[in-house]
């Protein structure tokens, strides 16, 4: 056999293994990154302008979001706590890429600086390790 013929049968045999692992990626993909998103936006659905400087019994107005990237649907629970006190409980399910807004209102019935509200997220069955938290100071006069 001459090296042009061998040459060839090696070419073709790179080319149809080349074929098979373009296939392969194509039919099965590399699975992507699994998380959630948790963030607060203020009252105007924007990353900013929160209400970190309020008057005594004055609101307060926050948005807080949850997306859903875990592949599967899951469910959550939110816990929003202001001085250890329990404004916000609730559980709540999403399917895969689904997102979720909830408007958030509260009151500052003490004055104080640097008064702590605190947004948990779990994700069930798991209640005592928070999957996510998000802490926004408050100053109140």
């Amino acid at each position: 056999m001459k090296i042009d013929q061998k040459l060839s049968y090696v070419i073709i045999a790179a080319i149809i293994i080349a074929g098979i692992s373009v296939i392969y990626l194509i039919i099965s993909p590399i699975p992507g990154e699994r998380f959630t998103e948790f963030y607060i936006l203020g009252p105007d659905s924007k990353a900013g302008d929160y209400p970190t400087n309020l008057t005594t019994g004055e609101s307060g107005k926050l948005i807080i979001g949850i997306v859903n990237h875990e592949k599967t649907p899951t469910s959550y629970q939110v816990v929003v706590r202001l001085n250890e006190i329990i404004l916000k409980n609730e559980t709540i399910n999403l399917k895969n890429d689904e997102k979720k807004e909830i408007t958030l209102s509260f009151q500052m019935n003490q004055s104080g600086n640097g008064q702590k509200l605190e947004f948990f997220l779990y994700k069930l069955p798991n209640t005592l390790n928070p999957y996510r938290q998000l802490d926004l100071l408050i100053n109140v006069t």
